[in-house]
């Protein structure tokens, strides 16, 4: 941050977005996460958005360093550049931003708000579909989901009228706790997640998972530990 910074985009579906020609030679002012999105701020008031899905990712290296393939992007200053590979979001556009809700890894994160917009989506939704939802929270993916819900005690498909606000407030909770560990240390606290038919680390009954939602992101939860409602059940039980 601070340089002025050459641009370029190597990738032709990267090239035809037009970004690297309006970026080259600008000043970058300001990097930030905000959710899944990361936006890097040039001179003149323009945002670049880059969401990086389940491929994309960022490298920062020595400038000038060998290069294999073709990059969506590079950002060159005097001694580094930041290389993006196989970004599928790449644009001038604060306006998808603007409809986040509040960040899981804020500093701290607003938990009260993070309630009352699980609370606004509906009170026949599935905690685990609303969890997903960027507009209620920013941040959270369908790994940490399933892991802050096994932490909480809280099944994926349970309804948000069915869960209390401290429930939702311990999943939460967890996922902060989880999500920043892994931000801190570079490891993935994981015990449920991909781990349908092993057994669950608390209680040996093995780990359910079936598609979820509108998207059909596969939930992970076990059975015993999680209950569908209060006291007992299971989807399609």
């Amino acid at each position: 941050m601070g340089e002025t910074v050459e641009v370029e985009s190597p990738n032709p579906r990267a090239a035809a977005t037009g970004v690297a020609e309006q970026l080259d030679g600008r000043r970058l002012e300001r990097v930030e996460a905000v959710g899944k999105n990361l936006l890097l701020s040039f001179e003149g008031g323009l945002v670049l958005r880059s969401h990086l899905r389940m491929s994309g990712r960022w490298t920062v290296r020595a400038r000038g360093s060998v290069t294999r393939g073709r990059p969506w992007l590079v950002l060159r200053g005097r001694g580094r550049e930041a290389v993006l590979w196989g970004g599928p979001v790449l644009e001038l556009n604060r306006r998808a931003v603007r409809r986040l809700g509040p960040d899981i890894l804020a500093r701290p994160p607003d938990l009260d708000r993070m309630v009352a917009g699980l609370r606004l989506a509906g009170r026949g939704r599935e905690v685990g579909d609303a969890l997903l939802d960027q507009r209620l929270v920013a941040g959270i993916g369908n790994m940490w989901k399933a892991e802050a819900l096994w932490r909480a005690h809280v099944s994926p498909w349970r309804t948000v009228a069915e869960t209390s606000d401290s429930e939702l407030r311990t999943v939460l909770e967890e996922a902060v706790r989880l999500m920043r560990a892994s931000v801190d240390t570079g490891r993935e606290e994981r015990v449920v997640y991909r781990m349908a038919g092993r057994p669950c680390p608390r209680c040996r009954t093995p780990i359910e998972s079936r598609g979820q939602g509108d998207a059909n992101r596969t939930a992970y939860w076990c059975p015993v530990c999680q209950p569908w409602e209060r006291g007992a059940g299971r989807p399609g039980a």
